[in-house]
């Protein structure tokens, strides 16, 4: 286990709905004993699936398509808006989700070059092919997480600066609604050295992790089922007025709050995902 980045807040988990409503049957999800890791995922693409997005999170996903003619991987970064993304009806896939803010050390980029972007698993991190064949080629989610783990957990993360590891505690623990101000009395550095360390450890800057941040509160929120108007959400996350909530959740979910729980209840989400 990684004893270089602090455990997050239990306040967030970071979630791609779209790639769990693309799911034929379930969605499997397991949680890593490694705060560096938030969890691991395996599922496969409905015949049916036209368009899949991928929204912001904050957080650096490894995307195994494990085809058995022609396996492959990709490293993705945080989008910073909904962005449709490719996948292949009838294909099996199976990811690691890193928390929010981690950026693995065996990727060879910079964290600015991961942010909204994505790379070819073999191009991002060298010398990987056996571990990408192998990883594809195992049935079983706990098989392919063991060697996930036998590859890569011995150089998992790069450490972050203290005052970017601050800052992010702070962040995820205020919902994403916090100013900078109050991130330089926290941490006591100031506003230009939180803004370049943290740019520079994350890829984004306070401000947009901020944001996604808060925009992965809304989704808690909402698929906790608690009965909460939508003025009073955005207000508990620190929006001025419901109409900005309404424009800032469309632009990174894809879709708006109401039509976004019409969703999930016509498509039993819940039910949907197994937790292993």
């Amino acid at each position: 286990m990684s004893d270089t980045f602090p455990p997050l807040p239990p306040k967030i988990r970071p979630e791609q709905p779209w790639f769990v409503l693309s799911a034929a049957k379930h969605y499997s999800a397991m949680p890593s004993a490694d705060p560096a890791i938030s969890h691991f995922y395996n599922f496969e693409v409905a015949a049916s699936v036209k368009h899949t997005f991928a929204i912001p999170d904050g957080c650096v996903d490894i995307v195994f398509d494990c085809d058995a003619q022609v396996p492959t991987a990709r490293v993705c970064g945080t989008t910073l808006k909904a962005r449709e993304v490719e996948f292949i009806s009838g294909h099996r896939y199976f990811g690691v989700r890193f928390s929010p803010g981690v950026i693995p050390d065996f990727i060879d980029l910079d964290a600015e070059e991961l942010t909204d972007r994505e790379f070819s698993f073999l191009d991002a991190i060298p010398n990987a092919r056996l571990a990408q064949e192998q990883i594809s080629g195992t049935a079983l989610l706990s098989e392919k997480i063991s060697l996930f783990n036998q590859y890569f957990t011995y150089k998992l993360i790069r450490k972050p600066t203290t005052v970017t590891s601050i800052s992010i505690q702070n962040i995820i623990e205020k919902k994403g609604n916090i100013r900078i101000d109050q991130l330089e009395s926290l941490t006591g550095y100031t506003c230009r050295t939180i803004q370049r360390q943290f740019r520079q450890d994350t890829g984004l800057s306070p401000k947009a992790f901020s944001r996604i941040i808060r925009c992965q509160s809304a989704l808690n929120a909402i698929h906790e089922g608690k009965e909460m108007a939508m003025i009073d959400l955005a207000f508990d996350l620190g929006f001025s007025d419901q109409s900005h909530f309404l424009r800032e959740f469309k632009q990174l979910v894809s879709t708006t709050p109401q039509h976004y729980q019409r969703t999930l209840t016509q498509n039993v989400y819940h039910e949907r995902i197994i937790y292993r």
